[in-house]
């Protein structure tokens, strides 16, 4: 196959699992109150996303009267240093405005890495539960193998860049948790990344492997049968977010908690 066919595949590839669509209005960019809450949930979108992407789990946290902030921010454009310095506070202040006494915080993918990285560098007084879905907290061999292609480079820009598996990648250079931190991953990649679930070691969502999603510190873990693509969208990954949010782990099938 040429460069120039291969070059094709993998944008029209990540176009396909990256880009949403959505017909709705967002709960999104701007922060919604739930009546008498003091707690507040901050979403973190993914790289190439928008906060429309997180819409579904938004409403499905605000129905459970929490506050909610879904954050936009231009993740194609910035390092994930730069970016974790803009949306992060940004988030932190929405809550803050609506009387939070506990500030939440929900990461799709790279989002996780911004958290990671702000809280390296800075402390969040309030700062409650976490969870991150499908994060590549050890990086993705996906990065590793395609990164050079000008597609890649073009569509995600420089925070794709750090998101390989290499020592001196960001997500390896950030610390273990030291925050009640719940992570759900994917083992079931899409028929459009079947491709790049080739390129990584192990059971994987597509971009992110089981393994890489782990980390030191981490309060609780899970894998479901759902894609890196659209893992906030599933009904059993929401159940799940919205019980680590309440009770500080997950309800495992084995567990007699319901």
């Amino acid at each position: 196959m040429s460069q120039f066919r291969t070059s094709c595949l993998i944008v029209l590839s990540i176009f396909s699992a990256l880009t949403t669509i959505s017909c709705t209005t967002p709960l999104s960019a701007n922060s919604q109150n739930g009546p008498g809450s003091i707690e507040c949930v901050v979403f973190l979108h993914g790289l190439a996303r928008s906060s429309w992407s997180m819409d579904d789990i938004t409403e499905a946290v605000y129905e459970k009267n929490y506050s909610v902030a879904n954050i936009d921010y231009p993740s194609r454009s910035e390092t994930v240093e730069s970016l974790a310095m803009t949306a992060i506070p940004e988030g932190i202040r929405k809550c803050r405005e609506q009387g939070a006494e506990r500030i939440n915080f929900v990461t799709h993918s790279m989002g996780g890495i911004l958290l990671r990285y702000y809280l390296s560098q800075k402390s969040i007084p309030e700062l409650g539960r976490v969870v991150m879905l499908s994060p590549p907290n050890k990086g993705s061999e996906v990065v590793d193998n395609i990164h050079e292609y000008f597609f890649f480079e073009w569509q995600n820009g420089p925070a794709g860049q750090q998101l390989g598996t290499g020592p001196n990648s960001l997500p390896r250079q950030l610390g273990p948790a030291t925050f009640p931190l719940g992570i759900i991953t994917g083992d079931d990649p899409a028929v459009y990344d079947l491709w790049m679930a080739n390129m990584i070691p192990g059971p994987n969502d597509g971009k992110v492997s089981v393994e890489s999603a782990r980390l030191e510190g981490m309060t609780d873990f899970m894998v479901l049968p759902v894609s890196h693509t659209f893992i906030m969208d599933d009904d059993e990954v929401i159940r799940q977010t919205l019980y680590f949010l309440e009770h500080e782990k997950f309800n495992h099938p084995d567990s007699n908690l319901k």
